[in-house]
């Protein structure tokens, strides 16, 4: 039986979203079903929206979510209805050479439901990440569901699915960042803060935040930015070898994912310091930088997907940590909105005006 429920769809490269009335299949062998109760408006969503990622349009946006198992498919022995879960997108097979090798983090062979949701005339949809949360109900491979603590509040354990683990394992996961390092951040965005709320877990003696707007390098001090930067007003890599005693930082995490600012994070590492990009490049950039200077300079470059997490181990301990009261996920959420907010939300999020706003249904 195929479950009528509404949803938020990209039509096409560019065009405004619209909430459409969805059909989303029983759960076949292998998938679960899941009532969404809350999910992030992330970048990537847009990037979807905008042809970014391919175009494999209609989309069914959304993959930034936690929710409620509603059914489960035959085979399925580790879930049963009642689970509160966040979505993830790297459900991994266990048979990949990753996988084999004890590096399931790196899986590239990851699950993802067979059976398609369609619209109300049985048009297939391409669901975000293969999630597609931006609906009432969705349905994924039931290795996308991490169970977790359901006394986390939905609309901030979601944020765990994408935006937030991506920043908090660009620092802890890829650059490793141990206490006593410092650590710089060019971005301050939703991934950038989770990066300097992830370096402050990690136990960080400097962290430095570095963004083009005042307002948001206000924000990163609320996650644990020690000294910031203002890139209009000042020479990024002069200002963080200044701010380490003239060295550069042990980590440079760019959240912003641009030649440039790949470029500042590079030499405004010490030497044998790690530069660790995070933010999505678009495919038509290009990086240029003398073989001599990767050379002589040591250390490492890293590119963290994800940042490079394990859901099955990460999830659970961030949300144990935010009910601790030690990392506060709500910091993150600027507005909470209905399914039909989300072409503002977009807006918003591209003018800088918001962290995270959350669909809540």
């Amino acid at each position: 039986m195929a479950h009528a429920v509404n949803g938020v769809v990209a039509a096409g490269r560019g065009a405004k979203v619209s909430v459409e009335t969805i059909l989303v299949p029983d759960p076949g062998p292998g998938e679960a079903l899941v009532k969404v109760q809350a999910c992030g408006v992330c970048h990537t969503d847009l990037h979807y929206r905008e042809g970014g990622i391919n175009d494999e349009f209609p989309f069914l946006l959304g993959h930034e979510a936690a929710g409620v198992v509603e059914a489960v498919g035959d085979g399925v022995v580790d879930l049963e209805p009642g689970d509160f879960v966040i979505l993830n997108w790297r459900a991994v097979c266990g048979s990949c050479r990753s996988c084999l090798r004890g590096r399931p983090q790196y899986c590239f062979n990851t699950h993802n439901a067979s059976q398609p949701m369609t619209l109300a005339d049985g048009t297939p949809l391409s669901p975000a990440l293969g999630i597609g949360a931006f609906a009432e109900k969705t349905l994924v491979h039931s290795g996308q569901c991490t169970k977790v603590n359901p006394k986390a509040p939905a609309e901030v354990a979601g944020l765990l699915g994408c935006g937030v683990m991506a920043g908090i394992g660009a620092a802890i996961n890829t650059g490793g960042v141990t206490r006593g390092d410092s650590v710089a951040v060019l971005g301050c965005g939703g991934v950038g803060d989770a990066a300097i709320a992830g370096a402050r877990l990690a136990g960080a003696r400097t962290i430095i935040a570095v963004d083009l707007d005042h307002t948001k390098l206000e924000w990163a001090q609320r996650f644990g930015a020690t000294h910031t930067v203002n890139a209009r007003e000042q020479d990024v890599v002069e200002a963080i070898r200044a701010l380490t005693d003239g060295n550069g930082a042990d980590v440079v995490i760019d959240a912003v994912g641009r030649p440039e600012t790949f470029q500042q994070a590079f030499y405004a590492r010490d030497h044998a310091g790690i530069a660790v990009l995070v933010g999505v490049p678009t495919p038509d950039m290009k990086l240029e930088l003398p073989l001599i200077d990767v050379f002589s300079r040591g250390g490492a470059v890293k590119s963290s997907w994800y940042g490079d997490c394990l859901p099955s181990r990460d999830f659970p301990m961030l949300i144990d940590l935010h009910l601790q009261g030690r990392l506060d996920l709500g910091a993150f959420v600027s507005e909470t909105i209905g399914l039909g907010d989300v072409e503002k939300a977009f807006e918003d999020m591209h003018h800088g005006r918001v962290l995270r706003s959350v669909v809540v249904l």
